[in-house]
């Protein structure tokens, strides 16, 4: 593969990744210019994340957001693939949209060329209607929110009480994601994930009803955090795990240890300049989180199964 991050002085180039020829325009374009970041450096940012994003893109629905003037400029959603589609990128039609399926470096590269800063896939993969995982959304009310990583710890608190394992992220933004891997041989249900959610969030607001919100409107939320395990549905999105952020810190969505919540990390500590050297020594912490049986907690709860 050529390093598409090699430095360009001219309008365009060209890269050849895994036999496919891309072009590469404005490799200077300065994308996050607190950062020093341009385009030519996020693409070889983006070669680095690669084996870590694709893992969680590959086989879903994508929508992506642009920023062609970088990330304070002007955005927009992307969920029909650009025109023109290169052929090595694949594309899936759900609900007369034809999203682009993230599945390779090639395609990844040719994204990231379109300035797209973000990328968002779908909780159920292509062709399939149960979801993948489980994700709990802790979202502050206020910017910033010092009690956030506090808050996390707490959900994690419970949800370790109910004998299932999960992984804290960063949202990459303002808030954090709790990711949880579980068994696709027991064919959990999107409804079914939602009523522990909704088990869960109840009564973490019952033992700390100054500190969290199931309140959906903002404006009864105050200064509350508001678990939303309402987001977790078909046709939803949330931030990839290592997906950058279109934030001025150039954030990355970045899994934690439960040890490192505890001690309150900041989630602008997290970005694309260390990114690379974080993953050498932590690896994928998702990917070592065990599948989790939920059966027990949904008998309990009455949730009811598919």
């Amino acid at each position: 593969m050529a390093a598409p991050g090699t430095p360009h002085r001219t309008v365009k180039g060209t890269v050849t990744i895994d036999g496919h020829e891309l072009t590469i325009t404005n490799p200077d374009k300065p994308l996050w210019p607190e950062k020093g970041i341009t385009k030519a450096q996020y693409l070889e940012k983006l070669g680095k994340l690669a084996p870590y994003l694709l893992a969680y893109c590959r086989r879903r629905y994508l929508t992506t957001i642009r920023y062609p003037h970088g990330w304070e400029g002007k955005s927009f959603y992307q969920k029909n693939a650009p025109e023109p589609t290169p052929p090595f990128v694949k594309t899936a039609v759900l609900q007369g949209v034809n999203y682009v399926e993230l599945d390779s470096l090639p395609t990844l590269i040719w994204l990231g060329n379109l300035a797209c800063l973000e990328f968002h896939p779908s909780f159920h993969r292509i062709g399939e209607t149960l979801p993948a995982e489980w994700v709990i959304d802790i979202d502050p009310s206020v910017d910033p929110e010092p009690r956030i990583m506090q808050a996390v710890q707490l959900i994690g608190e419970i949800l370790d009480k109910m004998n299932i394992r999960s992984v804290p992220k960063t949202s990459g933004a303002t808030g954090v994601q709790i990711y949880v891997p579980i068994r696709q041989d027991k064919g959990y249900t999107f409804e079914q994930l939602r009523s522990i959610g909704h088990f869960v969030a109840s009564y973490a607001v019952k033992l700390h009803p100054r500190l969290f919100t199931i309140e959906r409107l903002k404006k009864d939320r105050g200064d509350r955090i508001y678990i939303d395990y309402l987001q977790h549905w078909p046709g939803k999105t949330l931030s990839a795990p290592y997906t950058p952020r279109a934030r001025r810190d150039a954030s990355v969505s970045t899994p934690l240890t439960w040890e490192e919540i505890a001690l309150r990390p900041d989630p602008r500590d997290f970005h694309l300049l260390n990114i690379e050297e974080r993953l050498k020594a932590t690896g994928d912490l998702i990917a070592q989180c065990p599948p989790q049986d939920l059966d027990q907690v949904l008998s309990v709860i009455g949730g009811r199964h598919a």
